[in-house]
């Protein structure tokens, strides 16, 4: 007893020991550290860890050859210092020493930018499927994507119920195989700049797909906004919190089996290669299959396709390519599971075991689930393919004609107040707190943003909590009210509620200093939530900084409306950034309605008349207000001369 006491006591004291001194090492966290871009002639904050009360010195090659700044770490460890960095260029070096040393490298000076929001941002410059979804003229951007002066830092999608210190991530040197999975609104935006600036471009991606406002936002920021008080009380509470957990998990878990009781692809075994799938429809892939039959349908198809193995491929390991899949699929070969994935944008590409492929006949089973928006394997062609391991110039396509079954309608099961749950990506402040804190107080010039689709329900709530989230990221970073330019959403006619509701309130947002906002309605698939033009997305955010901090004269927003005025029976609408003059492309304004007061909105001629518009209807002799383009799915063609849409709006507030 004695004996095993004191080894249980020896080991303890090493294991301290060890502990002591691999903290006592100087690190860094994942944002500062080699090929890093720093803002321009400002003083950037270093800061990582070390050693309590262990003294830290900077060295910049662009400084002193001394160590001039210096400081200690606290009790905790941590510390921090801020650098002035000079104007553009490089590359430089940082060297900081503890007890050990570290040396940074291919380090750029010049503007820093934060690429943040939802799907919208977070879609890759290399992303296609099939002319549905993906970027325009992908392949060719990619020929042209090598800037060496600009660099990428992708965060790695994560979630915390606290606010963490450090990421996953690196810094990437712009080319094309770094572009391809980098956002694509934040790379057009980069670019614009870098050539216009002739400086290094930085380039922090920090975004996740179908995320709320809210979780960009912490918890402290989100105590004034209506809504959330249930779940912040929750957040205060640890035994709570924990018990949340463990209550949503079980959730998920009864939710899971509950799907897969009521699914009929697995009732009834659809992955094996033997059953009949004679009473099958078919599919022409890839495509997203509301465009192929299922209109408005979220939840589980089955997809079959026989293929034949000639003799010299049997008993060889292959690999299958199926493309992108939204959301989610689990791939069989012969009936035996080889993959599975969750993340609508990404190639699936699994291995089939040698001992699987067989001389004759063999079938591939596919079930997809999703359950929102558009669904289904959907490309591109050329990423549908199965081929030998060894030898990838042989292969046989599979896009083309696919057998499909539905096995589960999404209405057939409880839904889940996804927005509330602790432990879920969506929740309050947990994307705040696993993706933004441990960037904060990187040194910006600013931020880009493209979300609100996922707010389209509550848009009075988002009129609070929007600019809440501006003013909670300006006071933690503490760099005062810096650039926050967002796009508006783009129309889409499968909206659950009236998203003009949602544009609205962005719109509105622009009351805040230092904000702009890019209007998508020329640049927009109705059938499609994620617009595929992303190139002028991220140019026309590129036109506001560029005319709001970078000094260039030119126009950097669409007519936005500012004032009415009611004459007689017309009313006149004047605008902000006219850009030269107002203009209507192909043909009459279109999207104006007006009212009396009735409320009841009419369509309405609208005439461009100097700077201002003039609506009127025949059947409104005492018009009160106009709405213009105020629906989910209009695609106005009311622009200014710089070729610039305006945004939707209404002047009442009914």
């Amino acid at each position: 007893m004695c004996k095993q006491y004191f080894s249980q006591i020896v080991f303890i004291l090493i294991t301290s020991f060890l502990s002591t001194v691999c903290n006592a090492d100087v690190t860094l966290p994942a944002i500062i550290s080699s090929n890093m871009v720093l803002q321009q002639d400002t003083d950037v904050p270093l800061w990582g860890w070390a050693e309590p009360n262990e003294n830290i010195q900077v060295q910049t090659s662009w400084g002193s050859r001394n160590f001039g700044t210096s400081t200690k770490a606290g009790s905790g460890g941590d510390w921090e210092v801020k650098i002035k960095t000079p104007k553009a260029g490089g590359p430089y070096t940082i060297t900081i020493k503890g007890n050990n040393s570290l040396e940074l490298t291919n380090i750029l000076i010049g503007e820093v930018w934060i690429c943040s929001g939802q799907s919208n941002m977070e879609m890759p410059v290399g992303f296609v499927n099939n002319n549905y979804n993906g970027v325009i003229n992908y392949e060719e951007e990619l020929t042209k994507a090598d800037y060496p002066q600009m660099r990428f830092f992708d965060v790695k999608n994560e979630i915390s119920l606290e606010p963490e210190k450090d990421c996953v991530g690196s810094w990437q040197i712009c080319d094309s195989k770094t572009a391809y999975n980098f956002s694509a609104v934040g790379f057009f935006f980069g670019k614009k700049l870098h050539n216009e600036l002739n400086v290094p471009i930085g380039l922090i991606s920090s975004d996740w797909g179908g995320t709320p406002a809210e979780a960009w936002t912490s918890a402290e920021c989100l105590e004034d906004v209506p809504g959330f008080e249930e779940y912040l009380e929750l957040l205060k509470d640890p035994v709570k919190a924990k018990k949340a957990i463990a209550e949503y998990e079980q959730k998920l878990a009864d939710r899971d089996k509950l799907i897969k009781e009521k699914d009929d692809g697995f009732v009834n075994l659809w992955h094996k290669p033997d059953i009949d799938d004679s009473g099958w429809d078919t599919m022409n892939l890839p495509t997203n299959w509301e465009e192929a039959g299922l209109e408005n349908f979220d939840g589980v198809v089955w997809f079959r396709k026989t293929i034949e193995l000639s003799k010299d491929w049997t008993g060889k390991e292959l690999t299958i390519e199926l493309g992108a899949i939204d959301d989610e699929d689990i791939t069989y070969f012969n009936g035996i599971e080889i993959g599975t994935m969750h993340d609508w944008s990404a190639i699936r590409k699994y291995k089939i075991p040698a001992e699987l492929a067989k001389e004759g006949k063999n079938v591939i089973s596919v079930r997809v689930y999703d359950g929102q928006s558009a669904g289904g394997m959907t490309g591109p062609a050329k990423n549908m393919k199965i081929y030998k391991a060894d030898n990838q110039s042989q292969s046989i396509a599979l896009d083309g004609i696919w057998k499909y079954s539905v096995g589960l309608d999404y209405k057939d099961i409880p839904q889940m107040p996804e927005q509330q749950q602790i432990s879920y990506y969506k929740a309050p402040a947990n994307l705040y707190n696993a993706m933004l804190h441990p960037i904060i107080p990187f040194g910006i010039r600013g931020a880009i943003w493209y979300q609100g689709e996922s707010n389209a329900g509550n848009p009075e709530q988002y009129k609070i909590l929007f600019p809440a989230m501006i003013q909670c990221w300006r006071g933690n970073w503490m760099q005062g009210d810096f650039p926050f330019y967002y796009v508006q959403i783009a129309p889409y006619e499968n909206y659950r509620t009236n998203s003009a509701f949602l544009r609205e309130a962005q719109f509105e947002t622009l009351s805040l200093s230092n904000t702009g906002m890019v209007v998508t309605t020329d640049i927009t698939n109705l059938r499609n939530i994620h617009p595929r033009n992303k190139q002028d997305a991220g140019k026309r955010l590129a036109l506001l900084a560029l005319a709001k901090n970078y000094g260039s004269e030119i126009v950097c927003s669409g007519p936005l409306y500012k004032s009415m005025e009611i004459q007689g029976d017309k009313i006149r609408l004047y605008f902000d950034y006219i850009g030269g003059g107002l203009t209507a492309q192909d043909g009459d304004l279109t999207d104006f309605t007006i009212a009396g007061a009735d409320k009841k909105f009419v369509p309405a001629k609208a005439v461009i008349d100097g700077n201002t518009v003039v609506v009127s209807s025949d059947n409104i002799k005492e018009p009160v207000a106009v709405r213009f383009g105020f629906d989910n799915a209009a695609t106005p063609n009311f622009f200014n001369k710089a070729g610039l849409p305006a945004s939707t709006f209404r002047t009442d507030d009914w």
